[in-house]
């Protein structure tokens, strides 16, 4: 599916300006961070770049396009003709998606004329800001689950392209599963899922429910149970599928207290081994609240898939630097009150401690070193228009799922704790 049209009306007008003052192809640096975390936030997660190269990929002008462009007057012939070659040759750079950022971290770097950068400004954005969200707050979630896996299930609270964009990222961030289907196939994630109420109440009893669903599924399928009566509900389970029973799911009612004396009558019943998973409306504050309940995983939906309160990573995609006529570099800044930022092109490492903790990200608009342990952050994305192709599809998930795992183990231990606070290192900025 073609990309270019997922973007505002204003950088093409932009681009047709630029082309009329003979601006547009003059080689300009722009990049993508964000001012300040979520409010409360200790740290954020980097996602949505391997969605951002796999649309690169496709950003191009067809004639159906272009025609829409032309017949509704959006530009002018002469930017219509640029549009039909055009095809991003410059180079991306950024931290690697996984990677945990803070304020002012430099996350994708453009290189390439102004005509190309701006143009892509929008999907850029449109892809990191969701996807950045929602890893996160799985992110927060997964350090509220401990060791129990967290089920990715908010497919039916979201649009349909963006369910299967925050599935990839809460996989990114930890989560064991998916229960989006397209997801799956695109991605190579896991896939989940037995049954909903509806498929009890099709039945003329509960029993004759989970008959079928057994007899279908096997016995180590997950049984909801709370249709009617929970306690009835585990027995007729129980009485159905034995002590094989692989699972029940309770999905409303007050979870810890209910999730307590259902494996209480699990385990009088013999069903030792039988786990319980818990959905209804769960966030990080309730995984957190979860926690000393005897649950064996969490299904997560809604919360997830909105960012948990944060629905946009905040991100901002700026103008750094550009050649001026005699081709000289010329760092350029916005000025405004409470949106300034800072010129040049920025360079990043993470500065460690003799016991590999992080304690200070550094950036920099030259190339800097702290003289002591550190980590580079920055890594190849594009490079002359052709995409590395080790961050995108399948490989790409899983590279950055690693990446995700050993940033997260680096941070000092406060990071994992639910209380709001000042992002969990600081950002320092050193400029020439």
């Amino acid at each position: 599916m073609r990309t270019s049209l997922f973007t505002d009306h204003y950088e093409l007008t932009m681009l047709q300006a630029a082309l009329e003052s003979g601006a547009a192809h003059r080689p300009s640096v722009f990049e993508a961070f964000a001012r300040r975390l979520p409010e409360g936030r200790r740290y954020g997660v980097v996602a949505g770049t391997g969605r951002v190269l796999e649309g690169l990929a496709d950003f191009r002008f067809d004639d159906e396009q272009l025609r829409f462009l032309s017949d509704n007057k959006v530009v002018n012939a002469e930017t219509i003709k640029y549009l039909e070659n055009f095809r991003f040759t410059g180079n991306i750079s950024g931290y690697a998606e996984g990677e945990l950022y803070f304020p002012n971290s430099p996350l994708l770097t453009v290189e390439s004329t102004f005509a190309e950068a701006c143009v892509i400004e929008t999907f850029v954005l449109s892809a990191m800001n969701h996807d950045s969200a929602i890893a996160s707050a799985a992110s927060r979630m997964i350090a509220s689950a401990g060791e129990r896996p967290c089920i990715e299930m908010g497919s039916r609270r979201t649009h349909e392209e963006s369910a299967v964009a925050a599935a990839r990222a809460a996989m990114i961030a930890g989560f064991s599963s998916t229960s989006n289907l397209e997801a799956g196939a695109r991605y190579g994630l896991k896939t989940v899922g037995t049954s909903a109420h509806s498929f009890t109440l099709l039945h003329d009893t509960e029993r004759a429910a989970f008959e079928a669903q057994v007899a279908s599924l096997g016995k180590d399928t997950i049984l909801l149970v709370d249709t009617y009566d929970v306690e009835n509900g585990v027995r007729t389970a129980v009485e159905v599928a034995g002590p094989e029973l692989g699972g029940v799911r309770l999905d409303s009612g007050d979870l810890v207290q209910q999730a307590g004396w259902v494996r209480e009558l699990l385990d009088d019943l013999g069903n030792w081994n039988t786990k319980i998973t818990v959905t209804s409306d769960l966030d990080e504050y309730a995984i957190a609240a979860l926690a000393s309940a005897p649950v064996d995983s969490y299904g997560v939906g809604t919360a997830l898939v909105t960012g948990s309160g944060h629905p946009t990573a905040s991100m901002v995609y700026k103008l750094v630097a550009r050649q001026d006529d005699a081709g000289e570099w010329i760092p350029v800044a916005k000025a405004a009150a409470n949106k300034a930022s800072v010129g040049g092109r920025k360079y990043a490492v993470r500065q460690l401690n003799e016991r590999n903790r992080a304690v200070a990200e550094i950036v920099s608009t030259s190339e800097y070193t702290t003289g002591g342990p550190e980590r580079d952050l920055v890594v190849p994305l594009v490079r002359n228009g052709e995409i590395d192709q080790a961050h995108v599809g399948a490989a790409g998930v899983k590279r950055a799922t690693e990446r995700h795992h050993a940033s997260v183990q680096e941070l000092p231990g406060v990071a994992r704790k639910m209380q709001r606070g000042e992002p969990v290192i600081p950002t320092v900025m050193i400029q020439d």
